[in-house]
């Protein structure tokens, strides 16, 4: 009963700290983000890269007084070959970490069943850089060797610094990447898509810098920045990239004329 109060009381304070401190809040929103929405990240940067690139090619053709059919033919090509890369770097990184720390953890299976003793003594290591001693020290070093799994995950937590997932899906992670890219990559392209529509470079910079400012404030649902700054950030981020690419395009087509 004892232990329960003050259970209780700590959490009274680690609310009433969390309160107090909006960033810390914000932190520990944020690391419950990451438990409840583990493709929500794919997403968002996937988004952002479609319409940055997607744009920066139209932005590019445009300086380059390409015609609508070649912005479109430029447009489409981007966003499957840039699309595909990303998905597929996605899932090849996720894959290599998700099987080195499985060779990892086998690794640490075969030295906690082959090497007991030298095991017992890195878990006591363990105990003692976090400040245990005396009694204190043996009792935590019992209670972890007791259960294979407590000590498994402790050696890959405190001394390898690895965090197996084992419902990760690298596939999955991909096809969120790549959808989010293609589906935000294609919104500066529909004014090109409209046949005979008006003003069709600028309202892609209308479409396009809305994606991109709406995209980036999603940023708040993975970091803790503000969505007012994720926004401005991303849409400042993409006019350059656009800016810089129309530019280019520009000097090149008045050079080859």
């Amino acid at each position: 009963m004892e232990n329960e109060t003050k259970i209780n009381e700590a959490l009274e304070k680690k609310e009433k700290f969390l309160a107090e401190n909006k960033k810390y809040r914000q932190q520990e929103d944020l690391y419950h983000h990451h438990l409840t929405g583990k493709y929500v990240g794919d997403l968002v940067y996937g988004a952002n890269d479609g319409i940055i690139t997607t744009f920066s090619v139209i932005a590019g053709a445009a300086g380059a007084a390409l015609s609508p059919i070649v912005v479109i033919i430029l447009g489409f090509a981007n966003i499957l070959a840039d699309g595909l890369s990303m998905g597929a770097s996605n899932y090849l990184g996720r894959k290599s970490e998700r099987d080195y720390a499985q060779t990892q953890k086998e690794k640490e299976i075969w030295e906690i069943e082959n090497l007991r003793d030298i095991e017992v003594e890195e878990i006591r290591e363990i105990y003692l850089k976090k400040g245990f001693s005396g009694e204190t020290l043996e009792r935590a070093v019992n209670a972890t060797i007791a259960d294979k799994n407590v000590w498994l995950e402790t050696m890959m937590r405190d001394e390898l610094n690895i965090f197996l997932d084992e419902d990760e899906k690298p596939l999955k992670h991909a096809l969120a990447t790549f959808s989010a890219f293609v589906i935000a990559g294609l919104l500066p392209l529909i004014p090109f898509l409209i046949p005979n529509l008006p003003y069709r470079l600028e309202l892609s910079t209308l479409i396009g810098g809305l994606a991109l400012f709406t995209v980036g404030a999603s940023r708040s649902l993975v970091t803790a920045v503000t969505w007012v700054r994720g926004g401005l950030e991303m849409l400042l981020i993409g006019s350059f990239a656009a800016a810089a690419a129309f530019f280019v395009g520009n000097i090149l087509e008045r050079l080859v004329n």
